[in-house]
């Protein structure tokens, strides 16, 4: 075996080969296999499935493509194979850094010639001994096994796959963050590598801090912990080192983890990687960012992560991207580089396709089977995308996500999907979510937890959404008394009647005129975008007025004189909303109750029969209409 010098570009890459200094010694390993982890987790499920991927596949050789967001322990995985072989004499182990094709065709050229593969000779090209080191193991009866770590590009390396092993002697194990069909191909298996389970994770900070001696460090909440960082290997490795560094225990970590002030940057930082476990957690999990922003659909990856960032990670309907909303947003924040002259629009295949191109780089999964929970991202990949966006785009952001899950919640998706999804958002936007006018999704979330009969949450529910509005907005707002008239039929719900009671007496001064000052006619004008928006104000206002007369029957009588009160505002309410019918006949009733109550001669009964006949006149001279004189012309 000689010395090896490699010069020049691979792609005129020469091997000058040195006077040989003896036969090879077997077994050979070559390239610079990780170190395991301490801790490290052998995930017997998740290597089950690659052993049982080999018996399910003709071809002899059989190449793993471990697929999966970064971070979640693909590289640790294939480095169990290599240490394992080198425990088992393979006669030869390579490890090839399969970030870039030039840097595997490199790792090839240089093995050629370090096991003195025939066809390897001085002075020709890189690629050429690189063909032959693969056709030395397509031949040879030496065992053998090939990983490629961290494939970036799968249609490169499609010329660069190790051949089948005419002896059946060979393996290949890939790891990829790719999703590309491309990668099935070939006698190939795909198999997904997922989180750490929570028993998993829960091993692993265990046996990571009794080996630091530290063990006084793990507490009640570190199963909350790991729950927290999502069982992410990575995650995991960083935050541990972290607590041993700084003699953090779990429950601390986890109050510094959940501020919403505190960054990954210095909750995960790259100082804390003691052990080479991956890279920083923030730039694995963005890495390919950049790279997929440069990919068809060119200039969408980006601003389509950071819409789907603020969104649940445990998922949301594909259809959302497919919706103006959306559309609108990529259109105003698709990169320049795509479209200089900023005239061409996005289309809603577009739009996909940046979904698409986002779960071939692993950013995130795009399932279809997962039907409303189809797209997901890891909790910590939403996090640090939010990290990353300008704040100056965050009210956008903001406002497309309300208006987004406007659409699907016309729609009749799955109520419990979008609870979560807007309740993500609302932790994200905050106050942001008020100022763009999608806190009536915070109403339609807090009606379906009655509608599912969630009584019980409701309350809780309802007394935070009252208290923002009333902070944001003010005491007498519209907007806060339907929250007000929420919160009190929540406590009926619940069988709380006094506290109900209390909320509407608290109410009664002001309410009922607020309310009806706020009904106004609303034309439904095509092609206006607020037109929905004010007919769901007005309806909202209405259904106020009547859960309120409603509750005061309940509880004061039906003649009482706030119920009648509220009668008689509803009327006008009513008939301010084009309501004529219902108006006269509500109208009716309060003069029934007037009649029977304080009788028909006394001052406020003759008021209302006054109205009521005012009422009728304008109803009859709206609708009647005299038929035409057949003797005029």
């Amino acid at each position: 075996m000689g010395a090896v010098a490699v010069s020049g570009h691979v792609d005129h890459l020469t091997i000058t080969q040195a006077v040989p200094q003896g036969p090879v010694q077997w077994p050979l390993c070559l390239g610079s296999v990780p170190a395991l982890a301490s801790a490290f987790q052998q995930r017997p499920e998740v290597r089950a499935a690659i052993d049982q991927a080999v018996t399910g596949h003709t071809a002899v050789v059989l190449t793993q493509v471990l697929s999966g967001g970064g971070g979640v322990g693909k590289t640790q995985l294939a480095a169990a194979y290599a240490h394992q072989a080198l425990v088992d004499s393979v006669d030869l182990v390579l490890w090839a850094d399969a970030s870039e094709a030039d840097q595997v065709i490199a790792r090839y050229a240089i093995a050629a010639h370090m096991i003195d593969v025939p066809n390897a000779l001085a002075g020709q090209t890189g690629e050429q001994d690189a063909r032959a080191f693969l056709q030395w193991l397509a031949t040879t009866k030496r065992s053998w096994i090939v990983i490629l770590d961290d494939i970036t590009d799968p249609d490169a390396m499609q010329p660069w796959w190790p051949p089948s092993s005419a002896w059946g002697c060979g393996r290949v194990v890939a790891t990829t963050r790719r999703q590309d069909a491309v990668l099935s191909g070939g006698g190939r298996a795909v198999v997904d590598v997922d989180t750490y389970s929570a028993k998993e994770a829960d091993t692993y900070l265990r046996a990571r801090l009794k080996s630091a001696r530290a063990e006084h460090l793990l507490d009640a909440q570190t199963d909350a912990l790991a729950e927290a960082l999502g069982y992410l290997p990575l995650a995991l490795s960083h935050a541990a080192a972290y607590m041993i560094n700084e003699d953090v225990p779990c429950a601390d970590y986890l109050l510094r983890f959940s501020s919403s002030a505190a960054r990954l940057d210095d909750l995960l930082p790259r100082h804390a990687d003691t052990e080479g476990y991956g890279r920083h957690v923030a730039a694995a999990l963005l890495l390919s960012l950049d790279v997929a922003q440069g990919c068809e659909p060119v200039g969408l990856a980006i601003p389509a992560l950071r819409l789907a960032a603020v969104l649940d990670p445990a998922g949301h309907p594909r259809d959302l991207w497919g919706g103006q909303a959306v559309i609108d947003y990529l259109t105003a924040y698709r990169a320049p580089m795509s479209s200089p002259d900023g005239a061409a629009p996005v289309s809603s295949t577009q739009a996909k396709a940046a979904l698409r191109l986002l779960h071939r780089y692993g950013l995130i999964t795009d399932d279809a089977q997962a039907g409303f929970r189809a797209v997901k991202l890891h909790a910590l990949t939403a996090r640090a995308a939010r990290e990353h966006t300008p704040s100056g785009e965050q009210r956008e952001i903001v406002r497309t996500a309300a208006e987004a899950l406007t659409e699907l919640w016309h729609k009749g998706v799955e109520r419990a999907v979008l609870q979560t999804n807007v309740e993500s958002l609302n932790d994200f936007a905050g106050d942001t979510l008020w100022e763009v006018e999608g806190h009536h999704l915070l109403r339609w979330v807090g009606r379906s937890l009655s509608d599912r009969g969630l009584a019980t949450a409701a309350v809780p529910y309802w007394q935070r959404v009252s208290e923002t509005s009333e902070q944001l907005l003010g005491r007498t707002d519209r907007k806060t008394l339907l929250a007000r008239r929420e919160l009190a039929i929540a406590y009926l719900g619940v069988g709380r009647s006094k506290d109900a009671f209390a909320v509407f007496q608290e109410d009664y001064a002001y309410d009922a005129e607020a309310l009806a000052g706020t009904i106004l006619k609303t034309r439904q004008v095509a092609g206006s975008k607020h037109a929905l928006h004010k007919s769901e104000s007005a309806a909202d206002s209405l259904k106020l007025m009547e859960d309120t007369l409603e509750v005061r029957e309940r509880l004061l009588g039906p003649t009482d004189p706030a119920t009648l009160s509220c009668r008689a505002k509803l009327s006008i309410s009513y008939w301010n909303a084009g309501k004529q019918s219902q108006a006269i006949s509500m109208m009716k009733l309060v003069l029934k109750y007037q009649n029977q109550e304080l009788g028909i001669h006394n001052s406020d009964s003759m008021a209302t029969a006054l109205r009521l006949n005012e009422l009728r006149r304008e109803h009859k001279r709206r609708w009647w209409k005299p038929r035409p004189d057949p003797s005029q012309p």
